[in-house]
């Protein structure tokens, strides 16, 4: 669904920090930190995922999945797959 490192992406992109993070989603702000210490997708409950991605999306963040469209038209930052070795 989302990756930590969408989360520390977008929340820069925004220029705020965990705790409005966590105020913006209605989520402690452990509960932000802890998500952003996951490796690869976030772990946490489904209803904390869906609320930070309707906090970012509200705030203007698109968040796009691996090999997904972008439907908006603004300006973006994409990782490139990792290449294998």
């Amino acid at each position: 669904m989302i990756t930590s490192a969408q989360m520390r992406a977008a929340r820069a992109l925004l220029g705020i920090d965990q705790k409005t993070l966590a105020q913006k989603a209605g989520l402690s702000l452990p509960t932000i930190q802890r998500m952003e210490l996951s490796h690869g997708h976030v772990r946490g409950v489904v209803d904390s995922l869906v609320k930070v991605v309707a906090a970012l999306d509200a705030a203007g963040v698109e968040l796009i999945g691996e090999r997904a469209a972008s439907s908006g038209g603004g300006r973006g930052v994409r990782l490139k797959a990792e290449e294998q070795a």
